[in-house]
């Protein structure tokens, strides 16, 4: 691939990510709005004729790794295993 080719196709990522980023923007108030109005009126479930749309409570229980590190290191370093990944990014 070319320079000029890379340089189109860095462009090209540049505004798919803002659009991306406009989409979800738009999403987060549209639910947000959806949220207030379920607020409102004091439910956890609406429908319509062909939707349904649940804002509940989940209630969940995680493991605390930074307070058990605190308190059981030699523990917590005798678990911990190493990955490794690549980041893609563009600057």
């Amino acid at each position: 691939m070319s320079v000029h080719e890379m340089d189109s196709k860095i462009k090209e990522l540049r505004e798919l990510r803002r659009m991306a980023d406009e989409l979800a923007a738009e999403i987060e108030a549209i639910q947000d709005s959806i949220k207030q109005e379920m607020t409102a009126r004091e439910v956890d479930e609406l429908s319509g004729s062909d939707w349904k749309v649940t804002w509940k409570l989940v209630k969940s229980r995680r493991f605390n790794s930074t307070a058990f590190k605190k308190t059981h290191a030699d523990l917590y370093d005798q678990y911990c295993s190493e990955t490794a990944t690549r980041r893609f990014t563009v600057a």
